[in-house]
């Protein structure tokens, strides 16, 4: 995800210094993709967007409301990957599976931010207080198990899945395959090796016509 660069005007007397909102949230962005949200300090913020305090709250009001923001860009930017690939027309359920696990290992292991995935992990370890964050990410995760299942469901109808699929469990099945892919890429997994888990993981998808006649 490259920001948009915006130029911003010279400083006034008196007026807030101006800067690139847009370069400030991606930096913000991968922090908390790297670090987490109570693993990214107030201190850690600022100085990766590098802007003031009092710009930070003036732009952004608070640390959980930047994360909010910052997690939405993320979504913003893996689903444009994610449900192109899941939805595109011309290919069977399966199809779209095995390739978007292809691609799930690919971008899990790109150098030009941090490896595995945002949402997958986050969350998942958070201190009471911390509940609406645990909540909103697992939403998260809900979603995008729930567009798979829908994937399924659509095979099941243009009669390339089984009709006795349970499109519910199939698809978790293969959430838990992608977040544990980011785990192997949090620990330092090669793509090679993510590319070989998500191959042995198609193996677990329903025999029939669709699989004999298809990648």
């Amino acid at each position: 995800m490259t920001p948009k660069i915006i130029q911003g005007s010279k400083r006034g007397r008196g007026r807030p210094a101006v800067f690139d909102r847009s370069k400030a949230l991606f930096e913000a962005m991968k922090l908390f993709w790297e670090r987490g949200y109570e693993g990214t300090s107030f201190d850690d913020l600022i100085g990766a967007m590098g802007i003031s305090a009092s710009s930070f709250y003036n732009s952004f009001g608070s640390k959980e409301a930047l994360y909010c923001e910052a997690t939405r860009a993320y979504l913003d930017w893996a689903g444009q990957w994610f449900f192109a690939i899941l939805n595109e027309p011309s290919t069977d359920a399966r199809t779209a599976f095995a390739l978007l696990l292809e691609a799930t290992a690919e971008e899990f292991t790109r150098g030009d931010h941090p490896p595995g995935c945002m949402i997958s992990l986050a969350g998942t370890h958070c201190s009471p207080g911390m509940r609406n964050i645990r909540d909103m990410m697992s939403e998260h995760r809900a979603f995008s198990e729930s567009a798979m299942a829908a994937r399924i469901r659509k095979g099941i109808a243009d009669g390339d899945v089984p009709a006795d699929t349970d499109c519910g469990m199939l698809a978790a099945y293969y959430s838990a395959v992608a977040r544990g892919l980011a785990v192997q890429a949090r620990d330092g997994a090669s793509r090679e090796k993510l590319s070989e888990i998500a191959k042995v993981a198609m193996r677990a998808w329903p025999p029939g016509k669709a699989r004999d006649a298809r990648r």
